[in-house]
């Protein structure tokens, strides 16, 4: 019995408690073994790559630059705080309550635009994403007031909070098996690509054009309405319309989406929890070696702004070139292996990521960055892959909100903790260990990644479409071969998941 059947089991309502032990036992001695990687050969990743069609690659893209676009959005306020909080009279910390409230209300936008989209598809869901990114962009960009800045940038978290899980969806469901691990590494870099794109343009528009940092923001408003262009042009997913096709043959759509709701939470409500654990680990991650990394540089060891933003960028490109290459590793490697192993190592690279004191720790951000980001990497797929099929939207941008929503908290226990250990001054500017705090918080949270990881299940190479979706059956009370003809699923697929990954791994290295 795989990690699939041994959670379902357990789960299910009305199993004996004998029986659940059982199952429980079973789970818990196979969690080395289950860790073993497959070992087989790697594929050629261009021809991984060549595995996808015209429309596959077009739902790769407009997922992408989504993705990078929402990302860029966000940092255009962490990149201007200080003219913010000129133009607001404000302290910096009255304006990153701007970031704060984004963070908060990201879990609402992930819940509705979710919803929304396992309901009626993830074109129009996006596209009213979208079209609230382009309003609200423009309206912080007029903004005169405090009070207007915040009440802006709340319903932007709503907003933001909607589109990971349409976004992870679009590019991935209908992915090639083989391909799917480093589509997935690609997809998750588009966040650090929007923050290299937002550096840029802040640069180019801020106090540079007139009317001081607003134009970067007038500027955000611009690629959403190519961006809907883009959408409008392409149809829903190939695994969405089957499941459409499926609730259509039962007697009311939103009763059976109810239905299967139902079901989802019966099932799996264990291995949700245990999502939102699991991301609030990865954003714990992100921002422990993030968000104070900067400060570090120039309170602790005396950098200058420009040597910090070289550090910066040499780091995100280690981070895009991590995401990839490990994405692309975890499906030769299993995904929880790779997340593990990128843990493992990102821990070793913590002293010179954070106590080397001049221009070489530039190398050691690199590789750092390399690490949390590869482990990440690994992310959207994997959380694909443990969603119940009916709620694959709103159960991957939950859980990743969520844990974001947990994790917004890092950067203030970290200068919270930083002020614990302080430096001789540099003349007023007080100073403190902030390397030290930074090594022993991400110390902490990659043992807490590494125990998640190891604990939890995985489903690499599990098939999207409806035909092999379980709870489906038990929502709509038709049996496997009724789902099949409905949603005219080709017959010639495998019913073994795992098989049908390895075979088109082999198939990929051998053309």
């Amino acid at each position: 019995m795989d990690d699939k059947n041994i959670i379902e089991h357990h789960t299910q309502v009305g199993l004996g408690e004998s029986t659940a032990r059982v199952h429980i036992r079973r789970y818990a001695t196979t969690r080395f073994s289950a860790l073993k990687p497959p070992m087989e050969k790697a594929p050629n990743p261009f021809k991984l790559l060549a595995l996808l069609n015209f429309q596959q690659w077009m739902f790769f893209l407009i997922a992408f630059f989504a993705w990078s676009w929402d990302a860029f959005d966000f940092f255009t306020v962490s990149l201007t705080i200080e003219n913010l909080a000129d133009t607001f009279h404000k302290s910096k910390k009255d304006i990153t309550w701007g970031i704060t409230l984004v963070l908060m209300l990201r879990s609402v936008g992930s819940i509705i635009f979710g919803i929304a989209a396992d309901r009626w598809g993830r074109r129009w869901p996006f596209i009213v994403n979208n079209i609230l990114f382009i309003v609200l962009e423009l309206a912080t960009g007029f903004c005169n007031t405090y009070k207007q800045f915040l009440a802006v940038r709340a319903l932007f978290g709503i907003a933001m909070g909607g589109l990971y899980g349409n976004a992870t969806a679009t590019a991935l469901e209908d992915c090639p098996e083989a391909a799917r691990g480093i589509i997935s590494g690609t997809l998750q870099q588009g966040y650090t690509f929007g923050y290299l794109l937002a550096t840029v343009f802040a640069r180019a528009f801020v106090n540079t054009v007139g009317h001081e940092w607003r134009p970067l923001f007038w500027f955000g408003a611009g690629p959403p309405i190519l961006l809907i262009v883009f959408r409008l042009m392409l149809p829903e997913t190939k695994v969405y319309q089957d499941r459409q096709k499926v609730r259509g043959a039962g007697e009311d759509i939103t009763r059976t989406f109810i239905a299967e709701g139902r079901v989802a939470l019966k099932k799996h409500w264990l291995i949700l929890i245990y999502m939102v654990l699991l991301m609030a680990g990865f954003n714990f991650m992100a921002h422990g070696s993030q968000d104070l990394y900067p400060t570090m540089l120039t309170n602790q060891y005396n950098f200058s702004p420009n040597a910090v933003t070289v550090t910066q960028v040499v780091a995100n490109l280690g981070a895009m070139a991590g995401g990839i290459i490990i994405g692309y590793c975890s499906q030769i490697f299993g995904r929880r292996f790779s997340i593990i192993f990128m843990s493992i190592l990102g821990g070793a690279l913590l002293y010179p990521y954070c106590f080397v004191t001049d221009k070489r720790v530039i190398a050691a951000a690199f590789f750092e960055q390399f690490c949390v980001q590869g482990a990440w990497g690994v992310i959207p797929i994997h959380l694909m892959e443990l969603s119940p099929g009916s709620f694959r939207t709103f159960v991957v941008g939950t859980s990743y909100q969520l844990g974001n929503l947990v994790s917004s908290a890092s950067s203030t226990i970290e200068a919270t903790i930083g002020e614990r250990f302080p430096l001789p001054p540099k003349g007023k500017t007080s100073r403190y260990a902030y390397g030290k705090v930074i090594c022993i918080f991400m110390g902490c949270v990659y043992l807490y990644v590494i125990i998640l990881a190891f604990i939890g299940p995985e489903y690499r190479n599990r098939l999207f479409d409806v035909a092999h979706d379980h709870d489906v059956e038990e929502a709509i009370h038709k049996d496997h071969d009724a789902i099949k003809r409905i949603a005219q699923v080709d017959t010639a697929r495998a019913d073994s998941d795992l098989e049908k990954g390895q075979q088109r791994n082999k198939d990929a290295v051998d053309a």
